[in-house]
């Protein structure tokens, strides 16, 4: 790849694992609830990609099932994770993502996988148990859970992209409508003081709102897919592999994240394994939503 297309994937992986660290401020230090924060990223980018609505696409309800998947859906069980979690423990256990992807296309799909993959999904989901048996990461299991239940239900969704006909951006497109429409409600039934939340830190919530909406979902997105189109895959992908190092670094240095031996070995066992299941080919699913299964 060009020099220019590197350097643009790495600053993408480091907006990506920063996001980690700005939700959990936002939910946590500054109080926002998980599923409000949830909608308002979502309704942001909505407002912004609305003339991609148009025209309406076939198979709406599947592409909306699916955006949802990959999106609110998974970005919300996120943000309830980090309530307790630590942003480089997210960060790691979000790795089984890419496991479960081949084991739900085993399931949906009827993906084979032959021993060298097999062994990818094994290294993959032990790194991720060496890592949660961390001191740190055992206290904040419940949240680490849901942490883990954000990486299945995009992993889900991330299976079935292929089966759909529409763009990566108009795909973002109606994944906030869908993601919008869902969290909105479920929000207002399940959550309280949204609003009082919002008002006591509105501007810091704010930038927190904008950087995930905007930078992160809008920006680093458009330019990931754009360097895929225009570049080869099996070179553009492995390179999503850096978020998790991303983010435990940030971890460590914004949130002050205790990073022991376990967590750092568990994430290079997990890292090795995800490698191995990216660069063996599939017919069934596509590969740019392997690791990275949140628009």
């Amino acid at each position: 790849m060009p020099v220019r297309a590197v350097a643009i994937l790495v600053l993408c992986n480091v907006v990506w694992a920063l996001n980690v660290v700005v939700s959990k401020i936002a939910v946590d230090q500054l109080g926002a609830p998980p599923l409000a924060y949830a909608f308002a990223r979502s309704a942001l980018v909505m407002i912004v990609l609305l003339p991609l609505l148009r025209p309406l696409p076939s198979g709406l309800g599947r592409i909306m099932l699916v955006g949802l998947a990959i999106s609110g859906g998974s970005f919300a069980l996120l943000f309830m994770g980090l309530e307790t979690a630590s942003p480089s423990s997210a960060g790691v256990v979000s790795l089984s993502g890419a496991p479960m992807t081949v084991l739900f296309a085993i399931l949906f799909l009827g993906e084979r996988v032959r021993w060298r993959r097999g062994l990818g999904i094994a290294l993959a989901f032990g790194g991720v148990s060496i890592s949660v048996m961390s001191d740190s990461a055992l206290e904040a299991g419940p949240g680490l859970m849901l942490v883990f239940a954000s990486a299945a239900v995009g992993a889900l969704g991330s299976v079935f992209v292929k089966r759909i006909e529409i763009s990566s951006i108009r795909l973002q497109a109606w994944a906030a409508v869908a993601s919008s429409v869902v969290l909105l409600p479920l929000s207002l039934a399940i959550e309280s003081d949204q609003l009082a939340a919002f008002a006591r830190e509105p501007l810091l919530l704010a930038g927190c709102v904008i950087f995930a909406g905007l930078v992160v979902s809008v920006g680093a997105h458009t330019a990931y897919f754009r360097i895929l189109q225009e570049n080869d895959t099996n070179a553009v992908v492995p390179m999503t592999l850096l978020t998790p190092l991303f983010t435990i670094a940030l971890g460590a240095w914004l949130t002050g994240d205790p990073v022991g031996y376990r967590l750092l070995l568990g994430g290079a066992i997990a890292i090795a394994g995800v490698a191995i299941i990216l660069i063996r080919p599939s017919d069934t699913f596509t590969k740019r939503f392997l690791v990275r299964s949140r628009l």
